[in-house]
């Protein structure tokens, strides 16, 4: 099948999958069938098996899947090796927590810089990093060439921010803005993230409980 027609929600389990197997090969599993893997995710055996079928054929008849094995082809499917060089712009708060507690050399990138507008954080270090002033962007993408970037602008800066960026090439954009970065350019890759979306689901959830009560 090819990439192109492998639907979002299929990519969107991958990394869950992915993270499932490391903490059952942490735990000592060597093989899984994808019924036990089911019960442990809360998804269907042949729902996991569609999935995986997307991409090849990992398990074997009466066996099932070896869980090594199948997280290291998992890691390949997401790229995980390949250390894409990224950059952060907005060094803020936020900025400055995901810089620091998230470990990008496992998720298949590598934060090679860090810009604000801020006199008060430029020069600052967040993660072995120096924050920069953005005056220097283009120079630092002509030199270091970063593929993808965070953005984690003010919403009114999003758009530009983006478009900039897109000039000096990049090519990929996590957005933490308030802003649904929609990008007319056939070769850019963008994942909005809205963390407030994510809270108002769990809302929901609550809501529903009380009022089945």
């Amino acid at each position: 099948m090819s990439k192109n027609t492998i639907s979002n929600s299929v990519i969107r389990r991958l990394p869950r999958y992915y993270r499932f197997l490391g903490e059952l090969e942490t735990n000592g599993y060597v093989r899984i069938s994808s019924r036990e893997l089911s019960e442990k995710m809360g998804l269907t055996a042949s729902q996991i098996r569609q999935d995986f079928n997307c991409f090849g054929e990992f398990g074997q008849q009466g066996y099932g899947y070896n869980v090594s094995d199948l997280r290291e082809e998992i890691g390949k499917i997401l790229g995980l090796s390949r250390q894409t060089p990224m950059i952060l712009i907005g060094a803020g708060n936020l900025g400055k927590a995901i810089a620091t507690h998230l470990d990008f050399n496992s998720k298949g990138f590598s934060l090679i810089g860090a810009f604000d507008v801020n006199p008060e954080i430029i020069g600052k270090s967040i993660a072995g990093i120096t924050v920069m002033d953005t005056s220097g962007l283009a120079e630092f993408c002509a030199e270091k060439k970063p593929v993808a970037a965070i953005l984690c602008v003010p919403t009114s800066a999003a758009s530009g921010t983006a478009e900039m960026l897109i000039s000096y090439g990049v090519k990929a954009f996590w957005n933490f803005t308030h802003y649904d970065l929609r990008i007319g350019h056939k070769d850019i890759i963008v994942e909005n993230v809205h963390l407030g979306d994510s809270l108002t689901t769990l809302s929901y959830g609550l809501n529903t409980m009380y009022e089945n009560k």
